[in-house]
């Protein structure tokens, strides 16, 4: 005898519901993933271009800076600055300045000469 469909139990009947719930949610879940993903890829490139724009206004600002200082520590500059403070200064005479020379170290000694020796304990001064 041949079975009714209408006396089959529930569990039969929703199987093939759960598994097109289930698919539909993989694929459903798949599609937001790639749609967030993509997402985040254009947000994420976007702030690569403002980064590399602030990068070069910061170099180009660098640039500016260090060519200001340049300037400020050239001999006309500082010449021009000590007239306008009325700082009195002037080149050194020859006899002002003092040359220290380097004297190399004696033959078999290696390392730098030390100029200062530590107190020994117990010496008398």
């Amino acid at each position: 005898m041949a079975k009714n469909r209408k006396n089959q139990a529930a569990e039969i009947r929703f199987g093939p519901v759960i598994k097109v719930v289930l698919l539909c949610s993989l694929i459903c879940g798949s599609a937001i993933g790639y749609v967030w993903q993509k997402n985040q890829i254009d947000r994420l490139g976007r702030k690569i271009s403002e980064d590399e724009i602030a990068l070069k206004q910061v170099k180009s600002n660098n640039k500016l800076l260090v060519d200001q200082i340049a300037f400020l520590h050239s001999p006309v500059m500082l010449d021009r600055r000590v007239k306008e403070l009325n700082l009195g200064l002037a080149p050194a005479q020859p006899l002002q300045v003092v040359r220290l020379t380097d004297v190399p170290p004696a033959p078999g000694q290696d390392g730098p000469r030390q100029f200062a020796q530590r107190p020994v304990a117990g010496a008398t001064q």
